[in-house]
């Protein structure tokens, strides 16, 4: 039993199940489309809050150096993700990736894993659109019914619509094709990044020299905690993170890691894209490069224009050019994160819906999921099946407490996706590798260390939802996926369980 359940199924075989007529996407993307997609979706909300609340709770003026911190430990899993999505372009990301090295069994879990991430990001972020919009709307002079303003407005029965309409919108733009998809993604990313911009140049001439000091501030001790709520390091080894000073750096770099969260979406999309080999180092690393910049320049711009102890927590940036007497950049800054969201938005419903294609046309989801619109070259069903019941969940259900399991998520499949590129080096030494990873085993061990540890900082409860995901994910794979696996098949015809 155990060898079936970790079966792997080899390079050749997922590259040649690409090539189904049926089963096949269409190849549209450059390296271009490939770094705007990865921008779009690592530039949200956390460029125009989480720099300020960090600066004040945590670091200091030093929060532009937690953020180059955090940028190097996704530069780790990136490097891994880039080796990967150039040898195995195949549509899955760290399933597919799992598949080739560690085997079924755990290609499931994190595919199952990914489901979740993706579904549940899609939802926060559309419900944190929502806000936006309708406070522009306010400002406006138009108001929404509170019961249309979803369940944490509306006492008794409410419904986001906005956040359900933006779902089943770029749901529909997703089945129309990847190269609209791309299309809608570059005009939504530039004009983010001109607001991004613009708020950078702008800001840069509201800074005073005084506001620095002290650059890293003097270190504070966290009380520890014994609640579900507190981290899971805290409860197993009793460790508090400290605030400011040179280790509260590091505790930054653990929050704000997770406005990165997006560029591992880049390789769900190497299916589709034409020279992957080429494009998928480029679309991944690029992506990342530039986000850590706009990242590290808003974070300089923030704690110089105001003073770290004076940062608010809701909008900081917005806050701090009110404070220099500038009130007309607070409208541009929550105009820009309003137009950031919806790319956030469509880029992880892509992901969400090449991962579970993937997982279909493997059998261990319902075959009917894999097959692609005649037309458009696009999974459809899964596309359609996925958007109405985000949409449904956008719509009524109050996230919050939840967004945490997407980090927990990610961070689960960095872990993977390193281990994987160091079985796949001794497995398959033979593969071409159009991008290799540098210093193998030592720079996945790394991204995996780094990973781990940021995961033990996340709370107890997390932990506790995320395993029971991931309990019912296994009851899943043993009733429906292992007894229905293409590979088992194979194997079963060949007269053997090792379909290797």
């Amino acid at each position: 039993m155990t060898s079936t359940l970790f079966r792997t199924k080899s390079v050749e075989q997922s590259i040649q199940d690409t090539e189904e007529p049926e089963h096949a996407l269409k190849k549209s993307l450059s390296a271009l489309d490939l770094t705007v997609f990865g921008v779009g979706v690592i530039i949200g909300t956390g460029i125009f809050v989480l720099t300020g609340k960090v600066a004040k709770e945590t670091a200091g003026p030093a929060t532009a150096l937690a953020f180059v911190a955090a940028g190097v430990v996704c530069a780790l899993a990136a490097l891994c993700y880039a080796e990967f999505a150039s040898t195995v372009p195949v549509a899955g990301s760290a399933y597919t990736f799992s598949y080739a090295s560690l085997g079924e069994l755990p290609a499931w879990i994190i595919g199952w894993d990914l489901v979740l991430e993706f579904a549940l990001g899609t939802a926060v972020v559309a419900v944190g659109w929502s806000g936006y919009v309708r406070s522009l709307m306010d400002n406006a002079g138009w108001h929404l019914p509170e019961v249309l303003t979803g369940p944490d407005a509306a006492e008794g029965f409410g419904f986001d619509i906005l956040a359900f309409a933006l779902v089943l919108a770029l749901t529909v733009i997703l089945v129309l094709g990847m190269k609209l998809s791309a299309r809608v993604t570059t005009v939504v990313v530039a004009i983010k990044v001109a607001v991004v911009l613009i708020v950078i140049i702008a800001g840069a001439f509201f800074i005073k020299a005084d506001n620095y000091k002290p650059f890293i501030p003097k270190a504070q001790e966290v009380p520890p905690g014994d609640s579900i709520q507190s981290p899971l390091i805290q409860l197993m080894f009793g460790y508090a993170p400290t605030n400011f000073g040179v280790l509260g750096i590091f505790t930054a770099a653990s929050v704000v890691f997770f406005a990165f969260i997006g560029f591992d979406i880049v390789a769900t999309a190497a299916e589709e894209t034409r020279l992957p080999q080429r494009d998928m180092p480029r679309g991944i690393l690029g992506s990342l490069l530039i986000c850590t910049v706009l990242y590290v320049a808003v974070s300089i711009v923030v704690t110089g224009m105001q003073h770290y102890s004076e940062l608010s927590v809701d909008a900081p940036l917005a806050d701090a050019f009110k404070a220099t007497g500038h009130p007309a950049y607070a409208g541009i800054i929550s105009f820009g994160a309003a137009v950031g969201l919806t790319t956030v938005c469509m880029i992880l419903l892509l992901g969400q819906t090449r991962v579970f294609f993937a997982m279909s046309r493997d059998g261990l989801l319902p075959r009917f999921f894999s097959h692609v619109h005649p037309k458009y070259k696009t999974p459809h069903r899964p596309t359609i099946l996925l958007g109405v019941l985000i949409a449904i969940l956008a719509g009524f259900t109050s996230l919050d407490e939840l967004a945490e399991l997407v980090n927990i998520g990610t961070l689960f499949a960095f872990v993977v996706v390193a281990l994987s590129v160091i079985i796949l080096r001794r497995t398959r030494p033979d593969l071409p590798r159009a991008f290799r990873t540098p210093m193998v085993p030592l720079v996945p061990i790394l991204s995996v260390a780094a990973s781990v540890w940021l995961m033990l900082n996340l709370p107890a409860e997390t932990w506790l939802r995320f395993g029971i995901w991931m309990a019912l994910g296994f009851v899943v794979y043993f009733a429906y996926g292992r007894s229905h696996s293409r590979l088992g098949r194979r194997g079963k015809q060949l007269g053997t369980d090792d379909a290797r």
